[in-house]
This record gives C-alpha cells, structure tokens and sequence, in this order.
C-alpha cells in the first residue's frame, strides 16, 4: 500500500486507487486494507456496476465525494457520476439498474394498486405482490436511508426509506396479527393495510430517478460534444519522407504530420510547410476561417478548410488545447456556487424538520383526529415523509452551474468554478492589460536606433546606403545593426513575445548572435545580463532609472515612435552607458473597441494598465476608447490598484495574458485571462477566453447573470413547494374539504419537483 503525495486521504492499494472522506475510514483501512476494500466495494457499486480502470467518480450535490469507480454519495445518496466524461463510456450503470427494476416490478405494483383500490381478496394477496416491489425494487432506496442515518447525512433517502417502511411494515404486521390492533385501526371491519402505497412510491421514485438521470446525463453533453471534435486518427510523415495513418494516441511530440483539405488538426503544433485557411470556430466560436502558414500555431481538433498543410507537433494527449478545455470544464462543473453553501444547510435542517412535523402529524391525527384517527395518523405522516423530498433543493444549483458551465465552454468562456460565474454578473470594473489582451500580442519589429543616429526602420536605409546593415557607426560607436545583434542575444532567454520580435528581426537580417550569461529578467520592466563578456540592460524608462542608466539622450525619438502608432520602446545600455533603443509595435485587435463599447454600455469602468510607457498606453486607448491609463506599471502596481479599487469598493476583474499580470488576475475579485496567454496567467485566473477576445467578458456576464437567475428559479421553486406541500400533507386542508393527501400523490408531487428543476436547468443550453 503506498500513499499518494497529493493527499492525505489517497491509497494505492491492490492496483487501485481509493479516496476517503474521513479520518474513521482512513483508520479503519490502514488497519486492514484488504478486509475493508472487499465489503466496500461490492457495497459501492451495487448490482451491474462496472467502472473503467482509474475513472474517478464524483457527486454532482458534493464535489468534495470522490471515489474510484460508482457508486452512490455517502451525503445525499445520488448516483456518482465520473469527474472525465468519455465518448466511450456506456449508459449510466444505474440508470439501467433502475429502469430494470422498474419494468420488472411495474406489473406487480398495478396488481396490487388494483386489489387495494378495490379491496379485492384477503390482504396476504396484497402481501405476495408487493414484496418484490418493496424489499427488491426498492433495496437500493432502504441501502441509502441506513447510510443516511448511520452517519447523520439526512437527506431524500431518509424520508423516502422511513416512509415505504412505515407503510410496508404496518401492512404486514396488520396481514399477519391484524389482532395485535387496538379498534381504532379497524375499518369496514378489519385492518386496513396500504401495500398499495408502498408498493406505488417505489414504483413511482423509481420512474422519478430515472427521469432525473437521463435529464442529469444531458448536463454533460456539452463534454462529449468536444471530446467528439477530436479526430480518431493523424497522417505522420516518417522519415524517409512516406506517410502512414496512425491513431491519434500514438502521435508523439516532434512528428511531422500532414493535414489534407477537410481534415481536423490532430493536435496542436506548428504549421513547418504550406499555407491554409482553418475553422476554428468549434475552440474559439468565431466563424471565419484563420489563415494560416509557416511559423503558425495551429490547434487540435479544427478543420482545415482549403490547402494541404505540414505541421510538428507541440502539445499531445492531455496537454492540447482542448483537453484542458474539457477538463477545466469538467472541474469547474463539479464546484459548488456560494448559493449552493445555503442550499445545503437548509436541506439537513429541513430534513430533520419534516421528520418531526411527520411525528406531530402522526401523534395529532392519532389521538385528536377523527375516526378512524390511527389509519388518517399514518397516512399523514407517510405523506409528510414523502412529499417533503429535499432533492429538488439539492439539485436547485448544481444543475444550473453544469448546464452553463457546457454553455460557456461551446461559446469559447471557460469558467475555472461556480463561484466565478456567480461573481462575474456583480463586476462594476475592468482592468486590464495591453499587450496580447487589447493588442494581438505578436509584436513586429518597428525600428533601431543607436544613440546619435537618426532613426532607421525596418526598410529604410540611410542616404547612399544599399541595405540596413550598411549604416555608418553612431556616436556611441555602435551601428543600429549592432544595437540590434546586442539586444537580440540577450533577448534570447526570454520569452516574452516583444523580445521574439527583436529575435526574429536579427535573425531575418543574418546577424550572428551571442551567447548570453547571467541572464536576469525583471518582469513587465526588462531584462539584463552579459553579452560578450559586456554587461548589458535592455527595458523600459523604469529600469533604465533603477540601473541608472541616463536614457535622456533619446527620449525624444522614444516618445515619437511611441506616439506614432503606439509602439513599445526598449533601451539598451552597454557596461552602465546608453546605446541605443529598439522600437516593437503591437497591433490592435479589431474586436478591442467594440469590446470596451458594449462593456461602458454594460455599465463597466474599463481602465488600461500597461508597463508600456504611457505614450504608448495613450496611442492604443485612443483607438480603443480608454479614458482611464496608467502606464509604466510593474506587477505589484497592477496588484496595488486592484487593491485601491476593491478598497473603494468596486467589484474588480482583471483581464490579462501575462506572467506579470498573475498577481493582479489572482487578487481580483475575478480574474480573466486570455486563452492565447500564458500558462502561468491562465492559472491565476477564474475566467479563461479562449479566442483572447475581450468581447467574450460580455458574453460570460450574460451567462453569469441568467445561470444565477436560474438558480434562484429552482431554489425558489423547491422552497414554495415544500411550504405548500408538507401543510397539506399533514392534513391541514382536511377540516375544510374532508380530503387528505395519499402517499401515493405525494410520490408524484416528489418526483415532479426534482424533474421540474432539472428541466428548468436544461433551458441555460439556449443561454
């Protein structure tokens, strides 16, 4: 047995991995594993339950319930359901163990609702046929309602198992000594008994549940709907230039693979050969297909649309940008919204509550009602039992986040868990960042100069010059070509797509770059280290000052490049002293201005904060339609101002794609991130889009408000319900109609809430 790292409660035992909710379970299993695993997990997966090899099963009511293979919640008794959907797995395994029990028993349930209706033949008859209905059919319903009281978890299985049992259990005793009766039980002459009610509960919970699972199963379709966009195989190129289908699992990172015209991508990589257009609508849910050539990333599972393509593969399995779509999603489907925690405390102590008004009922009718009082005292209290069904207050949340959670993922808006989506609708201010969230974040080379130069962009040569390599030296007795070459081999230990741009510029200009030491990054400012035995800086003004470097000498040409189409300007300063600056432009994305129109119209405060230089910050929020800039900041001003914000007392977002933009995304009250970011981003955030588009914020917010308005429909729906019901149950109508409520109407009424909030749920996939 060994334990894994991640938790205390995890064992790998015999081949297989377990999960523990408690400390006594933990204890009971290191004592003896194999006497614990065997009872366990006949008990757990119950009849025709079979679990795939390492699926991990969770409970839709609590997420925190994690187990291997099926099984039911030890909480609230519902069917676990596995965290990972998979287009291979069968039907819900009890789903086709309830609906077996159900037609099997169906017959015997009518005969004996016909011979109690009729009060036809002796009441054994009655027995006979209702005790396949109640001690089979309705077994897993008692399993579930001894569990819930062993360990104090009441739930809808306590009522529904007191219930049947009260009413079964008094038949029986009344079939077999009816003289054990005092005169209060008899009518017309003999003890009534109501196998027919028993048996009809069963019958009807039974058809309940297997409503509510083919309802629950609808919930994850959106899942299958993605796995089923992955294509089944891939075209390699082998080496010797032939090619060969292979299954998609068995395609290794560094393959060369070939995408014919209306094919699917099989994996995310980057296109080596050809060009192409691509639909990748069914990631990023934009309809027009993206060009694509060498040097392009593509993404698993979009089709090429027109011409043959070459890629290598990057990023297989669980690493493609779609299966952690699925998986971000599958996680945050089994989160719990803040609603959710009222939820739960209402449904133990109303349980515990309906339980005791069945007791008073019982007591009222029984000594205070009229005859015969016994028989109206138990059929209140079984009505009380049974109507009072806490599910469909239960399920009230945990349906709607399912739902939306699929919706959002298909709209191109992932949701990291519920408390997000039920945060984002309550968001009075967007900060955000530029480079990659307001721009496209592929920076190109904009222009070098070196100090004492005129400036020389990217296919202007100096006057009698052929080419931008042949410039004369400057004053600080370097030519822009240099300047360039310096700037470009330092800048080849960063990541940051402003330095890809330097890199691919010197490389498109055949410079020889240098191996650079000491190698420093200072996030959102710059970065610093040796290049030629030389120390060497390169950064924005800030970090020019705290290396105190005197950058003055070319502020002025900084600030027209940064004017002048928003450019970002970096410094270079060789052994302490200036030398020159490189210019990169990002540009704008087309969605970015209607984006911040519709999120003003949608009454947010947008504000831009940028460690660009606030030149730069101004020419790109004019275009955008940003009033409020800050420029020049480091990633704890970002977080300071979020800080200063929430002070004030707005409900802050944070969007970003950046490491730098991490501690601000983390802070926020949401924190969104663009899904053509970076890793690090992505997972500080509670909010991912993944097309980057800032127009997606207006979409998840529309989603974020009618999921919680949905939620509130069902919570709202369970609460009148039962406020209605248990009175009438209990015979409150009775002094005024004569009438009192059947169990076997109570089961109806029972089954019919719980569906009606699934339903209800279901209507978010229109969102």
């Amino acid at each position: 047995m060994t334990v894994a790292d991640d938790s205390p409660r995890r064992f790998d035992f015999d081949g297989k991995t377990y999960f523990f909710c408690s400390d006594h379970c933990l204890k009971k299993f290191s004592a003896d594993p194999a006497a614990y695993v065997a009872p366990a997990k006949a008990k757990i997966q119950g009849p025709g339950q079979s679990a795939p090899p390492g699926a991990i099963y969770t409970c839709p009511m609590h997420p925190e319930i994690r187990q291997a293979g099926p099984g039911v919640c030890p909480k609230c008794g519902m069917a676990l359901e596995p965290e990972m959907p998979s287009m291979d797995e069968g039907e819900n395994t009890e789903l086709v163990d309830f609906r077996r029990r159900f037609w099997w028993t169906l017959p015997l349930t009518l005969a004996t609702f016909a011979l109690g209706m009729t009060h036809t033949g002796p009441s054994w008859w009655q027995l006979v046929l209702a005790t396949p209905v109640v001690l089979w059919a309705g077994w897993p319903f008692f399993e579930r309602c001894v569990a819930s009281i062993r360990t104090w978890n009441p739930n809808m299985w306590t009522l529904i198992g007191l219930g049947v049992a009260a009413a079964y259990l008094y038949s029986v005793v009344a079939t077999l000594v009816p003289e054990a009766f005092p005169p209060g039980f008899a009518h017309d002459g003999r003890v009534a008994v109501y196998f027919e009610a028993a048996a009809v509960i069963v019958s009807l919970t039974l058809m309940g549940q297997l409503l509510e699972l083919r309802a629950r199963s609808q919930t994850s379709a959106a899942l299958r709907a993605l796995l089923g966009l992955a294509p089944r195989t891939a075209r390699r190129i082998r080496a010797d230039g032939s090619e060969e289908d292979i299954e998609l699992t068995h395609v290794h990172v560094g393959d060369r693979l070939r995408v014919r015209p209306g094919e699917k991508v099989p994996v995310d990589g980057v296109v080596v050969e050809g060009r192409s257009s691509i639909d990748e609508s069914m990631i990023t849910g934009e309809p027009v297909p993206v060009e694509k050539g060498p040097g392009d990333r593509t993404i698993g599972a979009t089709i090429n649309t027109s011409g043959s393509l070459v890629m290598r593969a990057e990023k297989v399995g669980s690493e493609t940008v779609l299966a952690r779509i699925v998986q971000m999603v599958a996680q945050a489907q089994r989160s719990r919204a803040p609603m959710q925690r009222m939820a739960d405390a209402v449904s133990y102590w109303f349980v515990l509550g309906v339980i005791t008004v069945a007791i008073l009922a019982f007591l009222a009718w029984g000594l205070l009602g009229p005859e015969p009082r016994w028989l109206y005292a138990l059929v209140s209290a079984v009505s009380v039992l049974i109507i009072a069904c806490p599910c469909a207050l239960g399920l009230a949340t945990p349906m709607s986040i399912m739902v939306a959670m699929g919706r959002g993922a298909t709209s191109g808006v992932l949701f990291r868990d519920a408390e997000a989506i039920e945060a984002l609708r309550g968001v009075d201010t967007l900060v955000v960042d530029k480079t990659g969230t307001l721009t496209i974040g592929k920076p190109s080379f904009r222009a070098v100069v070196a100090l004492g130069d005129r400036p020389l962009v990217e296919g202007q040569t100096s006057a009698g010059s052929e080419s931008q390599s042949d410039v004369r030296p400057s004053t600080s007795g370097l030519s822009p070509d240099e300047v360039l070459r310096i700037a470009a081999s330092l800048d080849q230990g960063s990541e940051h797509p402003l330095a890809d741009a330097i890199v691919a510029e010197a490389r498109r200009r055949g410079l020889a770059l240098s191996k650079a030491t000491d190698f420093e990054s200072s996030t959102g400012q710059g970065v610093s280290g040796k290049v030629d035995g030389k120390a060497v800086v390169l950064g924005n003004t800030m970090f020019m000052m705290e290396k105190m470097v005197d950058a003055f000498a070319l502020l002025d040409q900084a600030e027209a490049f940064r004017r002048a189409d928003g450019a970002t300007v970096m410094f270079l300063a060789v052994d302490g002293r200036l030398a020159g600056l490189v210019a990169v432009s990002d540009r704008v994305k087309e969605s970015s201005a209607d984006a911040v129109r519709r999120l003003n119209a949608d009454g947010i405060r947008v504000i831009m904060a940028t460690g660009d230089g606030l030149a730069t910050a101004q020419a790109v929020a004019q275009q955008v339609g940003i009033t409020e800039i800050h420029g020049e900041v480091r990633p704890a001003d970002k977080l300071r101002l979020v800080e200063k914000l929430q002070a004030q007392g707005r409900r802050v977002a944070m969007a970003g794609d950046g490491i730098n933009d991490a501690p601000a995304l983390a802070k926020a009250d949401v924190g969104i991130a663009m899904g053509t970011g970076t890793d690090v981003a992505i997972a500080s955030a509670k909010v991912t889009l993944v097309k980057g588009d800032l127009r997606g914020i207006v979409r998840a917010r529309e989603l974020s408000r009618e999921t919680v308005a949905n939620m509130k429909q069902n919570l709202v729906f369970a609460l009148v319900y039962n406020a209605l019901g248990v009175p009438v149950a209990a015979g409150i109508l009775y002094p005024f109609t004569g009438l009192l409520l059947s169990p076997m109407i109570a089961a109806v009424a029972m089954s019919f809430s719980s569906v009606s909030v699934v339903t209800n749920a279901l209507r978010l996939r229109n969102a």
